[in-house]
């Protein structure tokens, strides 16, 4: 077949190449969106008899197919947006028509454009694409969704996303404030909006999440996140994080010096798995995972509202060596590789049968918090039934309260940690 030229075009006038190829083009195919930019261009009036606009991808190929077929020396111009092998459709026409047959001229991308009206740097960027397709009804499957912003935000400092109508800013920015705005330790995001690049109505929209969150955007948009502070950041603190810098719904998380104790005694290697069965806000793997970045922990956890903090946390401490499982133990666990350690902070009333689960493998050391009596019975009577050696601790906490300018202590509810070991 004959080459097909695939010219990217938005944000500069043509080169002398691509403005060549135009001027001596038989077809010269666009979308109703790049027509009206191509339209502006000094090329337009001399080649726009030449001109078909096809909106739909599949009915474009197939259109370049019979032009190819018909006309053995057509030259077959596609326009596309700024770098046509920027999540744009030079990567469809290579895959189409061979590498041999495919020319890519591009201009500027949308994502340069974006970072240097905002004079940042995007050699450090995160760069993806929500763009799903213009078709609601036929999108495309992504790499990423929008859900996995928060996550991704735990591993890269900037993030700059193509969008579309569904994934459009404010949405994005919803997604961010639903996983972490309940913590006031979340590192400080700043989005920049840029509407329109290239078109005379061209306008940057800086912003906190909340801000974003309320406003709506022009198509097409170009989103970027940046931290502008990330707390965790400022202190060499690896063990002791304090309650009230976890997420976590009001009283459900292991207190301070429970979790102390609770790590203590897992006696946690600096490589290798732990699970945390019944992890709640996962406070006992945030607390682990800093201490012990190289181990992998898996987190499991059955209620929405947790899983939700555990995300959150995830997020704020930037940490990438938990896994969340959803789920119940001991089903749960199956496909999960075997652990060196494992804490029981809630079994949903399946202990025996999530240690006796346990005990098939070569885990070492298992412990388990319980706050009354009939579960350290039940801990201990499971423990030593599967061959594991017992330990138990009485945790008592008391704090200091000041009541009419004097203080008392205050006692919390007292909690067993019980350790199996082989």
């Amino acid at each position: 077949m004959n080459t097909l030229y695939v010219i990217g075009m938005g944000y500069k006038p043509f080169d002398k190449r691509a403005r060549e190829i135009i001027l001596n083009s038989e077809v010269i195919l666009a979308s109703s969106r790049l027509f009206e930019i191509f339209k502006e261009c000094d090329e337009f009036e001399i080649v726009k008899d030449k001109v078909k606009v096809i909106n739909n991808v599949n009915e474009t190929i197939e259109f370049i197919r019979k032009t190819e077929q018909q006309h053995d020396r057509a030259t077959v111009i596609l326009l596309a947006s700024g770098d046509p092998m920027f999540f744009g459709i030079g990567r469809r026409a290579v895959r189409e028509f061979g590498k041999d047959n495919v020319e890519i001229l591009p201009d500027l991308s949308s994502m340069q454009m974006a970072f240097a009206r905002i004079k940042e740097a995007w050699d450090d960027a995160f760069l993806m694409s929500l763009h799903g397709g213009p078709d609601p009804g036929k999108r495309r499957r992504l790499p990423y969704e929008i859900s996995d912003i928060p996550s991704l935000l735990q591993k890269h400092n900037k993030i700059a996303i193509l969008t579309d109508k569904e994934n459009n800013p404010s949405a994005i920015a919803k997604e961010i404030l639903d996983s972490s705005l309940s913590c006031s330790h979340t590192p400080l995001l700043q989005l920049f909006v840029c509407e329109r690049l290239g078109y005379p109505d061209e306008k940057l929209t800086k912003g906190m999440p909340a801000e974003i969150a309320d406003m709506s955007f022009s198509e097409p948009n170009v989103v970027i996140i940046q931290k502008t502070e990330d707390r965790t950041q400022k202190t060499d603190i690896v063990f002791g994080l304090k309650e009230e810098e976890i997420t976590h719904a009001k009283g459900l998380i292991t207190k301070d010096e429970v979790r102390a104790v609770t790590v203590h005694k897992l006696r946690l290697p600096q490589k290798g798995i732990l699970w945390d069965i019944g992890a709640g806000s996962g406070a006992v793997s945030i607390e682990a995972g800093r201490f012990c970045p190289e181990l992998k922990i898996f987190a499991i956890e059955k209620n929405e509202e947790q899983i939700k903090h555990i995300k959150t946390n995830i997020v704020i401490f930037n940490l990438y060596n938990i896994e969340i499982i959803k789920g119940e133990a001991p089903n749960a666990l199956k496909h999960l590789p075997h652990p060196d350690r494992v804490f029981i902070g809630g079994s949903g009333g399946r202990l025996k049968e999530i240690i006796s689960f346990i005990a098939k493998m070569t885990t070492t050391i298992v412990v388990i918090n319980a706050a009354t009596i009939e579960t350290l019975n039940e801990a201990i009577q499971s423990f030593e039934n599967n061959g594991f050696k017992v330990e138990v601790s009485e945790i008592s906490v008391s704090r200091a309260k000041t009541v009419a300018n004097k203080k008392y202590l205050s006692a919390l509810n007292p909690i067993f940690v019980i350790i199996g070991q082989k």
